[in-house]
């Protein structure tokens, strides 16, 4: 049986579906876990708008959450293989201390109940933001881009670098593992995170563009890949996930055109930017809100980074989606 955490998430959620509609490995159960019941709707939502409702129902649903082991006891019987994409994904600063205990501390827990339960296999979805960083000489981040403690990261790259370490932990006590690495995955149905909030905001009305670049990839290769490498004899690796590197401006020209909306006109300079994260700041101190925009994302939005593809590209053959053709793809979907 198959374990996959994080399942109400976006990446974990079209897993779940991939995993379902492909049985790669006969009629073996798929157990998913959950916190609350309201959360599952999501993932429902997600099949119906595939209309692949028929299909929710082979999922075994367990409630429990990675950082309250007594929970994850029931949830780990009888499984041979685990997927673990939950995560906190936030960049507010008032939530470090959430974002390290979930991330990292409940990365260890599934790492422990995998080497108590001699789970065959454990795959970790990681992201782009625990890669290393670029030292003088360097141009391009690979998998063998060293971290530098001295530099800044956000606490969400802390943390997602932090679960990284518990998983080779994991490697070294015996444990068969896999990391992946996505950039900035692009995919329907979760308008409140990643490429959704993109897309609602350009539907929205968005105004202001950046000229920063990173890595980007469709929520559908990144599933395809990671079942393809669990199926597989590798092991103890990990692999960066991206299609492409753009430029923001350039992907949100895209997704303007395909929601027939009018592109954004104005450049957000990196100046214009750092005032908006510092006025970002009081209004959240005077109004007592959540941050919107913080310096971690105001960075983002102006940093040119590019990372490679090569290794998984020379290790399965792949052949990713082009994001343009995929952002069309979606737009007619109801996101």
């Amino acid at each position: 049986m198959i374990l996959v955490t994080g399942g109400t998430g976006l990446v974990g959620a079209h897993l779940l579906l991939h995993l379902i509609e492909s049985q790669t490995r006969g009629s073996e159960r798929i157990r998913a876990i959950y916190r609350t019941t309201q959360s599952i709707e999501k993932t429902k939502s997600l099949f119906q708008l595939y209309k692949k409702s028929n299909l929710f129902d082979n999922i075994q649903w367990i409630q429990a959450d990675i950082i309250d082991v007594p929970s994850l006891e029931k949830a780990f019987i009888g499984i041979t293989q685990v997927y673990h994409c939950a995560a906190l994904i936030s960049f507010d600063p008032k939530d470090e201390e959430n974002i390290r205990k979930i991330n990292i501390e409940g990365t260890a827990n599934i790492v422990n109940f995998c080497l108590r339960y001699s789970i065959q296999k454990l795959c970790y979805v990681s992201s782009i933001a625990a890669l290393g960083d670029l030292a003088a000489h360097e141009t391009i981040i690979t998998e063998e881009t060293e971290w530098n403690p001295e530099k800044p990261h956000s606490d969400y790259a802390i943390s997602k670098y932090g679960a990284e370490m518990e998983i080779w932990r994991g490697q070294q006590e015996g444990l068969k593992i896999l990391i992946v690495n996505p950039g900035v995955i692009i995919g329907p149905g979760f308008q409140e995170q990643g490429s959704g909030l993109l897309f609602k905001k350009v539907a929205d009305g968005l105004s202001f563009y950046t000229l920063g670049t990173s890595g980007f990839i469709v929520v559908s290769d990144v599933v395809k890949i990671t079942t393809e490498l669990m199926n597989s004899e590798i092991c103890n690796q990990r692999f960066t996930l991206i299609a492409e590197n753009n430029c923001f401006r350039d992907i949100l020209n895209n997704i303007s055109d395909a929601l027939q909306k009018e592109r954004p006109t104005k450049h957000a300079s990196p100046f214009f930017m750092e005032i908006v994260w510092r006025m970002d700041w009081i209004l959240s101190v005077i109004f007592k809100q959540k941050r919107q925009f913080t310096k971690a994302t105001a960075k983002a939005s102006y940093s040119k980074s590019s990372y490679s593809n090569q290794k998984i590209k020379e290790t399965l053959n792949f052949k990713f989606k082009a994001i343009n053709s995929y952002i069309k793809e979606i737009s007619i979907l109801k996101l």
